[in-house]
This record gives structure tokens, C-alpha cells and sequence, in this order.
């Protein structure tokens, strides 16, 4: 079973300087990431590029994953 400490170390890899917190019970899981690499895109651009770093993990072990995603600076304001 998926743990959110493996989706926090998958997301982590994928996006070398993001600060990521998960909650979840093995099948429904809640995201924040704040990763400086956001700037300048939206929304669905940010969670496609978690989606990306997740790969095919999305389609099999992470049944519902839902998303913060903004900059460090949008975090502090």
C-alpha cells in the first residue's frame, strides 16, 4: 500500500528543490507543494508537472491525489 511518505520521497525526487507535505489513508491522499519551478505557469500546468513525476504511479498505486502547488513566495503572501 502506498504510504504518504512515498509520495512525498517520488514528488521530492522529481522536483529537487520542492517542499512537500502528504496526507492520506492509503487511497485517498492531500498534497501541498511548494516548489520555486511553479513560477510563471497555472494551475493545470503545475499539476501536470506533478503528474509527470508521478508517471505511471498515478494510473496504479495513487487511487486520489488532490493538490496545492504554488511558489515559496505565493506561500508567504
Amino acid at each position: 500500500m502506498v504510504t504518504p511518505e512515498d509520495i512525498q520521497q517520488w514528488i521530492q525526487a522529481g522536483l529537487a528543490d520542492a517542499e512537500v507535505r502528504v496526507e492520506g489513508d492509503g487511497h485517498h491522499f492531500e498534497a501541498m507543494i511548494i516548489c520555486d519551478d511553479f513560477a510563471g505557469k497555472n494551475s493545470v500546468q503545475r499539476h501536470q508537472m506533478v503528474y509527470q513525476v508521478l508517471g505511471d504511479k498515478m494510473k496504479a498505486e495513487i487511487h486520489a491525489l488532490s493538490m496545492k502547488t504554488v511558489t515559496r513566495e505565493e506561500q508567504q503572501a
